[in-house]
């Protein structure tokens, strides 16, 4: 009997990687230079996953969608500026390259689901040396933000893989919210942008305080044989 195709999709920012100044200075950027009060950082992590454009008209609700393109506008060119330089830093977070290895080793499939353009996902897995580990990879560029489904959905039908065997590792709410409505598993990180306990209140399975607790909530949960 062949057996099923078993998927893990990971969001980014906030998930596999810890680039929270970079975004929090690229948005107080992005604000400043549209002569608004630059959000603070708190505010900022609230919105991180969203949509750019979602996230920018979250933190400033009295602007119209022309100043909302310009201030996301602005915020790409901030953070590709912050990007290139050579002191930016965007650490992998610990464990995972080594929680990538083994799920491959397992014949897992891996996959992104991020709020993140296609353009800068690619640049920052090349900078990272991650992107030959994943299958799939799904952006702001192709369907509607979370929590809406849409890109799950079409991860898991590119791949044929069931929602019951795909299980989603989100740090935000938004991550959980998008699993459940596209009926997969949604597992929780602590250490990214939203509390566990909101991540628990949003549909989480499971909610992990590191990467070496994800494999065997992953075997629990009938993902990987490890």
């Amino acid at each position: 009997m062949v057996q099923p195709l078993k998927l893990v999709m990971f969001d980014f920012d906030g998930t596999l990687v810890d680039s929270q100044a970079a975004i929090v200075a690229a948005m107080r950027e992005a604000f400043v230079g549209a002569g608004r009060p630059p959000p603070a950082a708190g505010a900022v992590k609230r919105v991180v996953g969203l949509h750019l454009e979602a996230a920018v008209g979250a933190l400033a609700p009295q602007a119209d969608s022309a100043a909302v393109a310009d201030m996301a506008e602005g915020y790409r060119r901030a953070f590709f500026r912050l990007r290139s330089r050579p002191d930016h830093e965007e650490p992998v977070f610990p464990g995972a390259r080594a929680v990538l290895r083994a799920l491959e080793e397992a014949q897992v499939l891996l996959g992104i689901a991020t709020g993140k353009n296609r353009r800068g996902l690619l640049a920052s897995l090349e900078r990272h040396e991650l992107g030959g580990h994943f299958t799939v990879l799904k952006t702001a560029d192709d369907g509607p933000g979370k929590p809406h489904p849409g890109i799950l959905e079409r991860a898991m039908s590119e791949l044929g893989v069931e929602p019951r065997d795909t299980v989603m590792v989100g740090d935000t709410v938004f991550d959980m919210e998008m699993a459940r409505n596209a009926r997969a598993r949604a597992v929780g990180v602590s250490w990214g942008y939203h509390e566990p306990g909101e991540l628990a209140e949003a549909g989480a399975h499971r909610v992990i305080d590191s990467f070496e607790d994800l494999l065997p909530v992953l075997s629990e949960l009938d993902i990987a044989a490890i």
